[in-house]
């Protein structure tokens, strides 16, 4: 018995699929009166002679392909078997795509003025999701001709549209606002970036739902990484290094002292690094001067090698005088600072 129409569907939930192709290779000879089922998750977009006609919704719709039963059969073999009207129907999926993950693979550089190096590195991460707004301008600008289109597919794209924009969000709001209070907006922030993104999705046929910032926080790169991102100068690299031992000195679970120290390391990194500048430059002064004596260049905080060098003895000889008690100093995890008043008390006997 000579075929006579098709019935296309695809009764899939589409998990993570967002587009599938029927058929998935090669093309269709769908005659006329072939019946297209598509479900309520779903829209169908009707290609013939590689043209998109028409967007199907839910129900149940009847195909004009030009291909007209029985005689279609005589012409194929003028054809090589091959149907001279090729069609095809690509399933879309409709649903929202929820709990799309993202994060900061780097940080993202802010201004931060009048603290530390008047700029910050923050990383966050949350969830967005997406749904299929125009079918038709989905396939044609980023489907193609592929036999199925998953979210894996598209993902690290629209991962990267969102980013570049959260960092330009981020670069406006710093403008007028300190990371410290740009950490508190963070439901303001991810409203922006979703209002902001909307155009780029939309030329993709696409609508960006909602865009959540999970958690914003400063990051914890170290000097050295800074430094390999070009952004410290040699002399920052050096004075940050100290921040650095505190941090590493809180990360010991030995108590009080921990806990204290990780305060300092994350609120007290700008003093320290004005602190620093402020012994170099009074350093220097008093070289200039001539004057002074050796407690003139007494940093207000050293290490034991910092304060064997002043007073001209081995590193052993002070952390020996630390251990006996004649010289006070505070331990940091396995870490001793030393201070300028301890070191000139120490001096006077």
């Amino acid at each position: 018995m000579a075929r006579v129409f098709d019935v296309i569907e695809y009764p899939s939930e589409m998990k993570g699929e967002i587009v599938h192709r029927f058929p998935e290779t090669g093309i269709g000879d769908y005659r006329i009166g072939s019946q297209l089922i598509v479900r309520e998750s779903q829209a169908a977009v009707f290609f013939r002679d590689g043209q998109a006609l028409d967007v199907f919704r839910a129900g149940r719709h009847t195909l004009t392909t030009a291909n007209i039963p029985l005689l279609i059969n005589w012409l194929g073999k003028l054809f090589n078997e091959r149907t001279p009207f090729p069609a095809e129907v690509y399933f879309v999926s409709m649903k929202e795509f929820a709990n799309e993950k993202w994060g900061t693979p780097q940080p993202i550089i802010v201004r931060n003025p009048g603290m530390g190096l008047g700029v910050a590195l923050l990383q966050g991460f949350g969830t967005f999701s997406f749904q299929v707004k125009d079918p038709q301008q989905f396939v044609t600008q980023v489907v193609g001709t592929q036999g199925a289109y998953r979210t894996a597919d598209i993902e690290e794209r629209l991962k990267t549209m969102l980013l570049s924009t959260l960092q330009d969000v981020l670069g406006e709001t710093t403008a007028a606002k300190s990371v410290v209070e740009l950490i508190g907006l963070t439901e303001e922030v991810g409203a922006a970036v979703r209002a902001k993104a909307q155009d780029d999705f939309q030329a993709l046929g696409l609508e960006l739902k909602s865009f959540y910032i999970g958690n914003l926080k400063p990051s914890s790169k170290s000097a050295q990484e800074l430094r390999d991102m070009g952004m410290l100068d040699m002399a920052t690299y050096t004075q940050l290094q100290a921040a650095d031992a505190m941090r590493d000195a809180a990360q010991n679970p030995s108590g009080g002292a921990g806990l204290t120290a990780g305060i300092g390391a994350g609120m007290g990194i700008g003093n320290l690094m004005q602190q620093a500048t402020s012994g170099a430059m009074q350093q220097q002064q008093g070289q200039q001067s001539g004057g002074g004596g050796a407690a003139a260049n007494i940093p207000e905080v050293m290490t034991p090698s910092e304060a064997a060098a002043i007073l001209k003895v081995s590193e052993e000889d002070v952390k020996a005088a630390i251990e006996a008690g004649d010289l006070k100093a505070k331990k940091l995890g396995n870490a001793y600072r030393i201070s300028k008043a301890a070191l000139e008390e120490f001096l006077k006997g």
